[in-house]
């Protein structure tokens, strides 16, 4: 991947101004500002049909609540599609759905070899599941529910953004993190040496990189082992 390329995100909402305060973000500002990164918006109340500006309409069938409209949602991400400087192949259309696989730092790492990524971000009580036919794959953050897709699709982007060539300032950090190669992350430790009777590990005031290299990695397994053990599967 070309380390000089910028990534694109674009957030199809009804809210666009949650996604100002990105800017603001230490990392993420620090990569908007270099132009690594790039947000963009498309508002979905712009593609309504009436004079109203409505989305949305109650679900045929019974239930609660309303749902947003496949016509005018399937628009509003048409016109982020037709907006990018992405070649098609480049671009990658994500619905942030509880239904949706749950997301991890792998669908990170790939999230981010795109040029854009486009996050459609739902309200009320979903999209009309026709919605599917528009994207490229949906995506969940968790067995919960929020009030919409903004906040889930920011958390996608924050993680994804980390994978961009340049944007940490050293390449080796998302490597080492929790969840690289499937192993939750090892304790680490800074000054004092000694805090109220508690040391920080011989091991790792010893100068021995070989051997800080191989206890790092043994109390990775241990922690995932105990924390996390389905991941040790995974590995």
């Amino acid at each position: 991947m070309d380390s000089t390329k910028r990534f694109t995100a674009t957030f199809v909402s009804l809210f666009p101004d949650f996604f100002q305060q990105l800017s603001e973000i230490s990392i993420v500002g620090r990569a908007l500002k270099s132009g690594l990164v790039a947000v963009q918006c498309e508002q979905i109340r712009d593609h309504a049909h009436d004079k109203h500006k409505r989305v949305d309409d109650t679900p045929y069938g019974g239930g609660p609540g309303q749902l947003m409209r496949v016509d005018v949602v399937a628009e509003a991400i048409r016109c982020a599609r037709a907006k990018s400087g992405a070649a098609t192949d480049r671009q990658r259309v994500v619905l942030v759905d509880p239904k949706g696989p749950l997301f991890c730092s792998q669908s990170a790492q790939r999230l981010a070899s795109y040029d854009e990524v486009i996050f459609v971000c739902g309200r009320y009580e979903g999209i009309d599941a026709r919605i599917l036919y528009y994207v490229d794959e949906s995506v969940s953050v968790g067995d919960f529910i929020l009030t919409g897709g903004e906040l889930a699709a920011m958390l996608i982007f924050d993680a994804t953004v980390r994978f961009v060539p340049g944007v940490l300032g050293n390449s080796e950090s998302s490597q080492s993190e929790s969840f690289a190669h499937n192993l939750l992350e090892h304790h680490q430790y800074t000054r004092p040496e000694e805090f109220e009777g508690r040391r920080v590990p011989d091991i790792l005031l010893s100068g021995h990189h070989l051997n800080i290299a191989k206890a790092r990695e043994a109390e990775q397994i241990a922690i995932t082992s105990k924390i996390r053990p389905d991941l040790l599967k995974k590995k």
